[in-house]
C-alpha cells in the first residue's frame, strides 16, 4: 500500500509543480508575445502615419502646383493685355508690327 500512496503523492506533487511551471511558463511566454504584438501594432501606426504625411504632402504639392499655374495663366493674360495697350497706343497692333517686319524682310 505504501507504494501505492507514494504514487498517488507523487502524482500530485508533480500535477502541482507542473501546473505552476506551466503557469510561470506561460505568463512569460504571453508577456513575450504581447510585447511583440505591440511592437508590431506600434510599427504598422508608424508606417500608415508616415503613409498619410506623404499623402498629405503630396496633396499640398498638387494645391501649390494648381496654384502656380492658376497664377501663371493670370499672368500671361495681363501681359498679353498689355502688350495690346501699347500696340493700341502706338497705332499698330504688335503682331501686325511683326508680321509687317517678315514681309518686308522677305521682299
Amino acid at each position: 500500500m505504501s507504494n501505492k500512496d507514494g504514487f498517488v503523492s507523487g502524482l500530485i506533487a508533480g500535477a502541482a509543480v507542473g501546473s505552476l511551471l506551466g503557469g510561470f511558463l506561460g505568463i512569460l511566454v504571453g508577456t513575450s508575445i504581447s510585447d511583440d504584438a505591440d511592437l508590431a501594432e506600434n510599427l504598422l501606426d508608424s508606417q500608415d502615419t508616415e503613409k498619410r504625411k506623404s499623402i498629405k504632402q503630396s496633396d499640398r504639392t498638387e494645391k501649390a502646383r494648381q496654384s502656380l499655374e492658376s497664377k501663371i495663366a493670370q499672368l500671361n493674360q495681363a501681359i498679353d493685355e498689355v502688350r495690346q495697350q501699347i500696340g493700341d497706343v502706338n497705332g499698330n497692333l504688335v503682331s501686325t508690327n511683326t508680321e509687317q517686319s517678315i514681309y518686308e524682310e522677305g521682299s
